[in-house]
């Protein structure tokens, strides 16, 4: 919709907009339809403000997943600031209950009616429209992919009310067949890899979110009830001491959900929150991309989709799913070169704002990352640090770039850096601002306190949890196919560590993007400080940490894997060919695909090993 042109895109956000009003109309008079409703307040929501938005920036040719992306991501945060600005200016005006269906509805259709006067203001004259092509969406490959989630769908109305897990064990060996059939290039081409993120991803989260018609988890419950007193006070209150209340994507957000859509806070969790996470796979699939090419990339995003937190923890967690999704869109924004400085800067604080309204926790390491990052950039601007490490390189890692197949992995040149000083100081004022002056400051205690900060924010996310993926890389296993799933993790970690040193050194071929490296050794770091952490418990609690550590070091597992068997057949005497990086990505898809049926717990449930699935 983006590259329509203007006249028939507004047709379509106006029948959206006629439509949810029709669709609450009825309701009021009592004809409910349903579906409706909850269907047409989705889209209405989660897309047309931000699609809006980007025809006003007259951003053009992005390509459908940055399109898809940048809307979501800039609709989410048009919803979580028009909410508070509602809060906060409406009562005011005698309008007391302002989180409720008649303000909001009137509220977002005039916002979304001026960015329609706006957008065909400014983007009348687009000169290139573009087109759907029906042919492809109706192609064998797209309609396989895109039954698979409803296998995840029945599959849990099976478990929730006939106790059969049948269709579940049958969709997770779907999910792993589509690994190795893009790792041997059959049946799924290359255009439909990003089509396969995504319902690799929904299907994951569906698979375990739909179980009970009730909330589970930690986290969500104290969220759920925090919405609530939202919507029963049809007001947000600021002044509450707990540092979830300052956190928009969770008092904001699922309430204007909920009230559009007429659903309760507990289905907003369970079917919108998921549907929107799972965008952030697709959003990395992206980043990887743009750096590699696109085996390296689908095979690093199913990595990260199998590791245990990603369709488990995650689930527990609504806030830090919306703040993930806008980590992705800042690294996505970093890495992409090509688009207007102005409007990628205009999109980089939108972002950043909305990162740190969603999610305290992953605030604070994208704000210490971002400090680190910048200090390794400057110290590697320096002359003499430059000229020891290109003395280095030339000595010692020359030759290795001459034997890798060039045509296997390309990469963009580098043009500018994102990284500023002037945004990290606007990242770091805001962030600081919102955390004093919200929720009693109770968010800010943490930082004036440190020893407070490291033991409930940042080591919030490696508190302890229940047995996930990570508890067999240090905890005990209760049988010898438990200890493989140890194993599997373990050989993941040493194919990061290879992956990210081989491509510091130059010998993997890559070239990624210099901040997003200075990124990947800073997350490095924080990976195996997460995995060092003792705990007394019998428990490993790193796996929220470790999953955002897998945003930027997911591609290196998949590097790693080449690289060692480059390394193994220099040592064999044989040469290194694209044929035998190509099977090296063959045997990887193998592995992940095992990878993903321990983690999901599968194996155990077949072998009645003390399955770990719920």
């Amino acid at each position: 919709m983006n590259d329509w042109e203007i006249k028939k895109f507004l047709k379509v956000v106006l029948a959206i907009q006629f439509g949810m009003w029709g669709a609450i109309g009825l309701d009021v008079v009592g004809l409910q339809i349903p579906i409706i409703r909850q269907f047409i307040g989705f889209i209405y929501l989660i897309f047309i403000p931000g699609i809006l938005i980007l025809r006003v920036l007259k951003l053009h040719k992005l390509g459908n997943i940055e399109t898809l992306l940048y809307a979501v991501g800039l609709s989410i945060a048009t919803l979580m600031f028009t909410g508070l600005f509602m809060n906060m200016v409406y009562p005011f005006f005698g309008i007391s209950r302002v989180i409720s269906i008649t303000p909001l509805i009137i509220t977002i259709s005039i916002l979304v009616l001026i960015l329609c006067i706006l957008s065909y203001i400014r983007d009348k004259d687009h000169p290139n429209p573009s087109f759907i092509d029906i042919g492809e969406i109706l192609s064998p490959p797209v309609l396989f992919l895109c039954l698979i989630p409803f296998l995840g769908i029945f599959g849990t109305y099976l478990i929730n009310f006939h106790y059969n897990n049948i269709l579940l064990m049958i969709l997770i060996i779907i999910l792993a067949l589509i690994a190795v059939l893009i790792g041997f290039d059959k049946i799924i081409p290359n255009n439909l890899y990003p089509l396969s993120v995504f319902i690799i991803a929904i299907s994951l989260l569906y698979h375990r979110s739909l179980i009970s018609m009730y909330l589970w988890g930690t986290d969500i419950h104290h969220e759920h009830y925090l919405c609530n007193l939202t919507m029963w006070n049809s007001h947000w209150d600021p002044t509450i001491p707990v540092t979830i209340n300052a956190m928009l994507s969770i008092v904001m957000l699922a309430p204007i959900f909920s009230s559009i859509c007429d659903m309760s806070i507990t289905w907003v969790f369970k079917i919108i929150y998921p549907l929107v996470f799972a965008l952030v796979p697709l959003g990395l699939y992206r980043v990887f991309q743009m750096q590699t090419n696109d085996k390296i990339a689908f095979l690093s995003c199913f990595f990260f989709m199998s590791a245990g937190p990603f369709y488990s923890i995650m689930l527990w967690v609504a806030r830090q799913q919306i703040a993930e999704l806008f980590l992705v869109l800042l690294i996505l924004l970093m890495v992409n070169k090509d688009m207007n400085r102005i409007n990628r800067t205009f999109l980089l604080i939108i972002f950043g704002f909305s990162l740190v309204v969603s999610h305290y926790g992953v605030s604070y390491i994208y704000m210490f990352s971002l400090i680190s990052v910048w200090l390794i950039l400057v110290l590697m601007g320096n002359p003499a640090i430059q000229k020891v490490i290109n003395d280095f390189h030339s000595k010692f890692c020359k030759h290795w770039n001459k034997e890798f197949a060039s045509n296997l992995i390309t990469s963009k040149t580098i043009k500018n850096r994102t990284i500023s000083s002037t945004f990290i100081r606007l990242f770091v004022v805001f962030t600081l601002m919102w955390y004093m002056y919200v929720s009693s400051s109770s968010a800010f205690n943490v930082i004036v306190h440190i020893g407070d900060q490291i033991a409930t924010n940042i080591f919030d996310l490696f508190k302890p949890e229940e047995v996930e993926a990570l508890y067999y890389i240090w905890g005990g296993t209760s049988s010898p196919l438990h200890s493989i799933t140890r194993y599997l993790h373990l050989l993941t970690q040493f194919f990061i560590s290879v992956g990210l040193l081989a491509s510091l050194l130059k010998y993997s071929g890559t070239k990624f993007e210099e901040e997003y490296s200075a990124f990947s050794v800073i997350f490095f770091g924080i990976c195996l400080a997460s995995l060092a952490i003792p705990f007394t418990s019998t428990q490993l609690g790193t796996t929220r940490a470790y999953l955002i550590t897998l945003f930027f070091l997911a591609p290196f597992c998949v590097i790693g894997c080449i690289t060692v068997f480059r390394i193994l057949s220099r040592v064999s005497g044989a040469s290194w060919t694209n044929q035998r990086a190509i099977n090296s990505l063959k045997v990887l898809s193998i592995f992940l695909a095992i990878f993903l049926l321990f983690n999901t717990g599968l194996v155990y449930e077949v072998a009645k090993d003390d399955p770990t699935s719920i």
